[in-house]
């Protein structure tokens, strides 16, 4: 539930129909129930009733039970729009994803909101598709949506994009990398070392010479300097590096298979820093006729479910992304609610999941 402190009257659209509009209703419609219904069942003022709702630490356990007991009694709703109309900003959580088709964004995303619906936000997705140009035109249009808060499955590059998210003084949640300096909150990963532990893993696996397939910007770009550090420390070579344009299902790590034997070379082993490219890699391998890990070992970064239902499976640098999305949840409530937050920053360990693709 979430209310914004309010004067006694509270002016709903069932208010202002009972001032002069309307009043016609189906006689079995059941009566309009006002938060003045509430504050008089409670034994409280409707302005308690409405900080309960909206910022809970400043009204006591007692007159919290109290209000929440009355509310299931009464079956009282609180009146987003009318809300929105005196605070300036809506219920609702606008959350905005790179990529529909990635599950890893689509466990996040349900965590987070699972988290916030249950206090009464609405959360609401759209789709930046990796694009800057798409991500500015969205940020630009926040002040008029008037969002309570916003979720980002990456973090915002662009200073002009970071500082009109700055001036909407509402919870910005960044996430999937781990900047020195986030807007506000984070819950984040290395990129880099995601990278680091797959080029180790690969050198572990006795592979001295082996391919990178990833976008060239953003997390893509992160996660092969960290692939390319360490594979130098490890004496590796990279013998093939694609870059992606963009990524935007497995029928990608379909087409950029073929790129990696165009020139001759026989690669033995492949880092796709990403599952959907890891996972087409894996099928067109097999399409080939190739023999997984023999012929081709594959590694790939995020893990999905069917990664790891193919057989023999693909190894994968893994998180967990819905626990990341519940954190994020959590995080941006407790910021809604006018909490200090001792930390506004958290950090997502990875590991690698081995299967047979490697």
């Amino acid at each position: 539930m979430s209310l914004s402190p309010e004067n006694e009257f509270e002016p709903t659209f069932d208010n202002v129909l009972r001032m002069g509009g309307n009043t016609q209703k189906n006689e079995t419609e059941k009566p309009p129930v006002f938060i003045e219904d509430v504050a008089r069942l409670a034994g409280v003022s409707p302005i308690t009733v409405s900080r309960a709702i909206r910022t809970p630490s400043k009204v006591s356990v007692e007159k919290q039970n109290r209000i929440r007991e009355a509310i299931e009694a009464t079956g009282y709703k609180p009146d987003s729009i009318a809300r929105a109309l005196r605070s300036g900003r809506t219920n609702i959580v606008l959350g905005f994803i790179s990529n529909m088709f990635s599950q890893q964004f689509a466990k996040a995303v349900r965590g987070c909101a699972l988290i916030l619906e249950e206090s009464g936000y609405q959360f609401l997705i759209g789709e930046t598709t990796y694009s800057y140009k798409k991500e500015s035109a969205i940020i630009s249009d926040l002040q008029q949506l008037k969002p309570a808060a916003v979720f980002f499955t990456g973090v915002i590059e662009l200073e002009e994009n970071r500082e009109q998210l700055r001036k909407l003084k509402i919870p910005i949640m960044e996430t999937w990398a781990y900047p020195r300096d986030p807007i506000d909150l984070l819950v984040g990963i290395s990129n880099t070392d995601g990278g680091k532990l797959a080029a180790q893993h690969l050198a572990n696996k006795g592979y001295k010479e082996v391919a990178f397939i990833g976008r060239g910007g953003g997390r893509g770009a992160l996660r092969y300097q960290g692939f390319a550090d360490e594979c130098e420390c490890s004496g590796i070579s990279i013998v093939k590096k694609i870059h992606c344009k963009e990524v935007i299902d497995i029928n990608d790590g379909r087409k950029v298979f073929h790129e990696l034997y165009a020139d001759g070379n026989m690669i033995k082993a492949v880092f796709c820093a990403n599952e959907l490219l890891a996972t087409g890699v894996y099928l067109a391998a097999r399409d080939a006729g190739l023999r997984i890990p023999q012929d081709l070992a594959i590694i790939g970064f995020g893990d999905n479910d069917l990664a790891s239902s193919l057989q023999p499976g693909i190894t994968t640098i893994h998180f967990d992304s819905e626990a990341l999305g519940q954190h994020a949840g959590r995080m941006i409530l407790a910021s809604l609610r006018g909490e200090t937050l001792n930390q506004k920053t958290r950090y997502m360990p990875l590991s690698v999941i081995e299967r047979g693709s490697t």
